[in-house]
């Protein structure tokens, strides 16, 4: 079975994707061991719980100073050892010490289509109120390869989504995640863990 760790900030849709997907046989071949947030009330703890899965808090407010947590966390990360990480709306940025552990086993969802609202603060609904704001007629979501840039990751993949007339960020917001977000993230770690998207070797 193909080990993930989840990474997740708030209530955990796109993690419930994943556990759906899993129940129903979408993603195959697949063990989330895992679900680390930095929020201890996220509710996607609770959706963890709810599988049996390990659910995790590591928050930087209970460090010292981020050097500290980055080490924490890089370091609670290799003792899991997982063969893929998952960021789900993740909203702590990736120590770059656990980018070279795990260098090419990182996969982030981002809320439209790269390199269009992405970068240091596009996340959540900000996104959806620049695209708007914009008036861009198309937006979507993006998968991708997380590096120690924001954003800059190799793409996985692209799924597009139409902006309607009157939409609102929250609107807009829901249709990507139902017809974008919630079909990718799953299709990519199926493809993963079945081989059909070659990540490098572990290191040891």
């Amino acid at each position: 079975m193909f080990k993930t760790v989840v990474c997740v900030s708030g209530g955990g849709t796109n993690l419930q994707a994943i556990l759906d997907a899993i129940d129903s046989g979408r993603i195959t071949n697949t063990e989330i061991m895992a679900v680390i947030s930095n929020n201890a009330k996220a509710y996607a703890l609770e959706r963890a719980r709810n599988h049996n899965i390990p659910a995790l808090c590591m928050s930087p407010k209970r460090y010292p100073d981020r050097e500290a947590f980055n080490a924490a966390f890089t370091e609670k990360m290799k003792e899991l050892n997982p063969d893929l990480i998952v960021l789900a709306g993740f909203l702590v940025a990736i120590p770059p010490a656990m980018v070279d552990a795990f260098e090419g086993r990182i996969i982030n969802i981002h809320p439209a289509l790269i390199p269009s609202f992405c970068g240091v603060g596009y996340y959540g609904l900000h996104v959806h109120e620049k695209a708007l704001e914009y008036g861009v007629k198309v937006t979507g979501a993006t998968v991708h390869f997380v590096d120690k840039g924001m954003d800059t990751g190799r793409i996985i993949s692209q799924k597009a989504v139409y902006v309607q007339e009157g939409d609102t960020p929250e609107v807009l917001q829901r249709r990507v995640m139902e017809e974008a977000e919630w079909v990718l993230l799953p299709r990519a770690i199926d493809d993963i863990a079945n081989g059909r998207i070659q990540l490098p070797e572990k290191k040891a």
